[in-house]
């Protein structure tokens, strides 16, 4: 509930001794004694804290019989019909996941036991914020739900391509999420988080500090699924055959390194391709080049866990892979699309409760919630309790059980029996021995609502990963800041979010405040714990230190006319080609260009839907009698002016020069290479892998 100004004494009522406000529609409300109505459940009961869900102890499990976040999460569970609340625009496919050893030492799950099993999976990904029918490349987080088919049942690991999360308690899920959604009152802007609203929410949410330093850096505007992490986000547990557990922090490693777009790139794909991530997915795994990740862990024992720096339960915080590096498991391997996008990706649970023998929880309080909320969400989308009978979500071992009936049940229990025990000897028991058993761990504190002191840091992991990022990485952070706020038109908004920047870095709350017009610096905002400046950089965390250091998996576009060398634009194919890189042709005319020995190339993409920004490199090859007459054109000019600007490697012949200097581009530098023969066209293609020219990248006002 928005916060309103106190009312005046002459509106409040007196009844039953209860202050009592009439509201405009004439309901009456309860203030409290600061004058500003109270929060209530829906039932009307008074709520005393909403920042909390009820728990035992500062650090134990969420518990049952917390009514508010039952109703709260229940209502916002509820709220679409059909469509997802969050993670609405979503692509998925098919594939495996391979062990590449057994892991019996650690946990008792069946699929990783032994080293070649291989284990169906299905793999969504997709966008929070934005609708169904939203753009891919919004800057906003990436979820990476996987489920695998297990023996044992279903394992749902629902991530993000972020470790961390805006907050520390599921409770506080439904008002992040209407902070970041559309305004209420106007339904705008459309995924994005460019306004007033979300940036009032984390400027009074000091623990979402640390992911907005991820959200406004380039991993929240990837360059393909393929090319991005996964993280499981919470810490959970391994629990092996004699009963004994072992945290652990998943991670997704993408195969082909890490690699992001550029803002003014994004803008661009979204108008020019609002698909370009789902073609990406569509055409590499049709083209027989399947997207591969590598499942990692960190595992940790109670000592590390209580020698760590931080809390391992507080989802906002990572363990750095420097303190504690990750430990390959085995590989995903996506290998077919789905042949229907509604029955599968669109139908597909995830649960994060979904868990074989062998995974188990800790007591983070938002993995907590996630456990408890997900089944209302299902509930609510897909119509019934029987969606597990659909196809994509129904277990690929043997199951049965008694639940039956309800909407579009396809199954039901046979025969007589329907319950247990029965005395008729018929349908499933319980197995002590085989059956999923929670760890069992000790669990001493009183039932209150609350938040640990060991959660209150909430600068400096967000100081550290500012310092982890690369000068062009850091200078990014700071652009996007000043971008999302410059569209916040309370100024007093802005400058809470300066006084918290000033927590993580001076330089850049300088740089954003300079930028935003900001002429007297505020004080830094208030910390529960002063931020700690001994945190060493994580490379780890910088994308481009992660970079691919090749071209394989990337495309690059080719403009081509009439005329063009037919040597040249095949010995450049051919070495791309080589690099396992994809290359696509633009032309005047879809229909393709005549090459200079008479053979027809057909081309992708027409000139005037072909933009630069759908490549990581580009070649401008048009043939020595047709190149004036790309002069005249603008998709042309923009085509070299972008490139440029993004600081991709561009190839060229010597013919292209003068559409140089109508892009506006004097200077060549080392990224722009002509091509006119083997020797340079192999010089070209092994420059590739670099993928920018980060030096080129222009001089900005911050």
């Amino acid at each position: 509930m928005a916060r309103k100004p106190s009312l005046p004494t002459s509106d409040i009522a007196t009844i039953h001794d209860q202050k009592l406000h009439r509201g405009e529609g004439g309901e009456l409300h309860q203030v409290a004694e600061d004058g500003h109505e109270v929060l209530t459940t829906a039932q009307g009961a008074p709520i005393d804290d909403d920042q909390n869900s009820l728990r035992v102890g500062a650090r134990g499990p969420a518990l049952i019989d917390d009514f508010h976040f039952r109703e709260k999460l229940f209502h916002f569970d509820h709220e679409r019909i059909p469509e997802r609340v969050v993670h609405a625009r979503g692509y998925g496919a098919h594939g495996f996941f391979e062990t590449y050893e057994s892991l019996a030492h650690y946990t008792k799950a069946d699929f990783l036991q032994r080293a070649g099993e291989k284990t169906p999976a299905f793999v969504r990904f997709s966008t929070v914020a934005g609708s169904k029918g939203s753009f891919d490349l919004a800057r906003d987080v990436r979820g990476f739900a996987v489920k695998l088919y297990t023996k044992e049942g279903n394992w749902d690991l629902v991530g993000n391509n972020i470790p961390v999360f805006f907050i520390q308690d599921a409770i506080k899920f439904p008002d992040i999420i209407h902070a970041v959604k559309p305004e209420p009152d106007r339904a705008f802007p459309q995924a994005q988080s460019a306004h007033a609203n979300f940036w009032d929410f984390i400027s009074l949410t000091p623990e979402s500090m640390h992911m907005i330093m991820w959200v406004m850096s380039d991993r929240a505007i990837p360059r393909s699924f393929r090319f991005m992490e996964g993280f499981g986000v919470h810490t959970f547990r391994f629990i092996n055959a004699k009963e004994e557990s072992t945290f652990v922090k998943f991670h997704w490693k993408p195969k082909l390194g890490l690699q992001s777009v550029l803002w003014n790139e994004a803008v661009k794909i979204n108008g020019a391709d609002p698909d370009f991530h789902r073609r990406d997915l569509w055409q590499a795994i049709q083209s027989g080049n399947f997207p591969e990740w590598e499942l990692c862990v960190q595992l940790f024992d109670e000592e590390f866990a209580d020698s760590f720096d931080f809390d391992i339960l507080d989802p906002t915080k990572i363990i750095p892979e420097e303190v504690l590096p990750v430990q390959p498991l085995g590989r995903l391997v996506l290998d077919r699309m789905p042949e229907n996008f509604f029955a599968e990706t669109e139908q597909v649970a995830f649960m994060t409760q979904n868990v074989p023998p062998g995974i188990g929880f800790s007591n983070d309080p938002l993995l907590q919630g996630r456990n408890f909320s997900y089944l209302d969400t299902q509930l609510k989308r897909l119509g019934s309790t029987n969606f597990t009978h659909l196809p994509i979500n129904a277990p690929k071992c043997p199951f049965q059980h008694f639940q039956q009936d309800g909407h579009m049940a396809m199954r039901n229990p046979v025969g007589r029996v329907n319950y247990q025990p029965n005395s008729w000897g018929e349908g499933p028991r319980e197995s002590p021995v085989s059956g999923y058993r929670h760890f069992p761990s000790e669990e001493v504190g009183q039932k209150v609502r609350l938040r640990p002191e060991s959660f209150a840091d909430h600068y400096s992991q967000a100081r550290q990963f500012f310092l982890s990022q690369t000068v062009p990485e850091q200078r990014h952070i700071a652009m996007a800041l000043t971008f999302e706020l410059s569209k916040v038109e309370t100024l007093a908004i802005r400058e809470r979010m300066v006084s918290h920047l000033l927590n993580i870095d001076e330089t850049l709350a300088g740089k954003v405040a300079t930028a935003l017009g900001i002429s007297e610096m505020p004080q830094p905002a208030d910390a529960a714990i002063q931020p700690r400046q001994d945190l060493e950089p994580s490379p780890a965390l910088s994308i481009i230190e992660n970079g691919p250091k090749r071209f394989e998996g990337r495309k690059l576009g080719v403009l081509v006319t009439d005329g063009s060398d037919a040597t040249l634009v095949r010995t450049l194919a051919t070495a791309i080609q080589g690099e396992k890189g994809v290359v696509e042709y633009i032309a005047p005319k879809v229909g393709g260009v005549i090459l200079s020995d008479g053979s027809l190339l057909a081309a992708q993409q027409m000139i005037d839907g072909g933009p630069s920004v759908l490549y990581d490199a580009v070649a401008v090859l048009p043939g020595a009698d047709f190149a004036t007459d790309l002069l005249k054109e603008a998709a042309v000019r923009d085509f070299i002016a972008d490139a440029f600007t993004h600081c991709k490697y561009i190839g060229y012949v010597t013919v292209a020069e003068p559409l140089f200097e109508k892009a506006g581009v004097d200077e060549l530098d080392e990224g722009v290479v002509e091509l006119d023969g083997n020797e340079t066209v192999g010089i070209f293609v092994g420059e590739l892998g670099k993928l920018r020219i980060w030096a080129r990248e222009p001089a900005t006002k911050l």
